[in-house]
């Protein structure tokens, strides 16, 4: 295993002093290690990795020196389109390193959703023309592959990319640890199950949930509240898409009020689906952010989600009605008005950070559960 502060200081010997992107499980020990030891203005956790691309290239642009941009597999597909048609050298050429945490690499158990990105992880970079290493977790082996990826950037001016396996950092704890008491009371499952007591009363409703904790706590509070899922999608992967997914059944099913429960982080990531939700001029669509200012799924790293007004911009984007709530009696009062509002509207909860260690997965697979929303929309 590398350690993270012998890594940070072989990045730094190199020029490397800005850092930015999205967080990943496999990097959540560097990206601790990043949180303690940059400034905040050197390190930015961007809403979606195709910003942190751009980020950077300004950041080229005025120091002449490539910044490294971290992110999961996964968000190569936001990055696809600025590394082609921006960094590549066919177009600006501008240097950039990636690091890119390699969920679901074959052979490794992991998750439904991080498979197929998996197995096409390496070729991608191929295709993208992006030469790239699997970062090895020798220190003397990792000294050398960064002065590969150094020479190939100074030399061809365009992006290299490491790529990151399973416990290839040494566990490392963040110091600056926010100990401040949360000023929110709700947890995310809590908020959850206040929600489905709530909708209870609707006459078949469905839920789209977006991905990470939020929809494994859905999952567990409906078998604790001794409910079935069968009207539940459970989003794995899209980070961000979950909303578009709501309003594409809710478009098509306008006998059924369509619940979509969000995040923060998966909100930032796509804001622009707002204005397409408001442009439809549906009214069946009720959607919800759980708001915790954390990416909660993959070390806790922090959004800005707090300092954002998600109510505002939705109206800006058109919506009629939106609700903020903080406790529990909040959040009951404004479900009751939300639910049976004609308006286009938007709930925000407030919530505090974590989730339960013993939370499980879903037992069935995302196929099954998508056989059986479609039946249930069916009946």
């Amino acid at each position: 295993m590398l350690n993270c502060a012998k890594f940070f200081e072989l990045l730094t010997s190199k020029g490397i002093d800005f850092y930015c992107g999205v967080p990943d499980s496999l990097l959540k020990f560097f990206c601790a290690y990043l949180q303690d030891s940059v400034p905040s203005n050197k390190n930015f956790i961007t809403a979606n990795e195709g910003v942190a691309v751009g980020l950077a290239a300004g950041v080229y642009l005025a120091t002449n020196k490539p910044a490294l941009v971290y992110m999961q597999n996964s968000g190569e597909g936001n990055a696809v389109n600025p590394l082609t048609s921006l960094a590549d050298p066919k177009v600006y050429g501008i240097p950039m390193l990636l690091i890119i945490g390699w969920r679901g690499e074959p052979g490794v158990k992991d998750e439904p959703q991080h498979v197929k990105q998996g197995e096409i992880t390496l070729e991608l970079l191929k295709t993208l023309g992006i030469p790239y290493e699997v970062l090895p977790q020798e220190f003397v082996d990792a000294e050398a592959a960064i002065k590969k990826a150094f020479e190939f950037m100074h030399s061809s001016k365009a992006p290299y990319a490491l790529v990151i396996r399973k416990d290839t950092f040494e566990p490392y704890e963040a110091l600056k640890k926010n100990t401040t008491p949360s000023p929110y009371s709700l947890t995310r499952e809590e908020a959850i199950q206040i929600i489905l007591k709530i909708t209870s009363t609707i006459n078949n409703p469905v839920f789209v949930s977006t991905t990470g904790m939020a929809s494994r706590e859905l999952y567990e509070s409906r078998i604790k509240m001794g409910q079935k899922g069968d009207s539940d999608f459970l989003t794995v992967g899209s980070m961000g898409h979950a909303s578009s997914i709501a309003l594409g059944i809710a478009l098509h099913a306008p006998d059924r009020t369509i619940f979509c429960i969000d995040g923060d982080g998966a909100m930032l990531m796509h804001m622009g689906a707002l204005t397409t939700i408001a442009e439809s001029g549906i009214t069946n669509l009720k959607h919800i952010v759980i708001n915790n200012g954390a990416h909660d799924s993959v070390g806790g790293q922090p959004t800005c989600g707090f300092k954002v007004d998600f109510g505002k911009i939705a109206k800006a984007c058109g919506h009629q009605k939106t609700w903020l709530a903080t406790t529990e009696e909040e959040l009951i009062k404004a479900l009751e008005e939300f639910i049976t509002t004609k308006d286009l509207g938007l709930l925000e909860i407030r919530v505090k950070k974590g989730a339960r260690k013993d939370l499980g997965r879903p037992k069935s697979s995302p196929a099954e559960n998508k056989i059986k929303l479609m039946q249930y929309l069916r009946n």
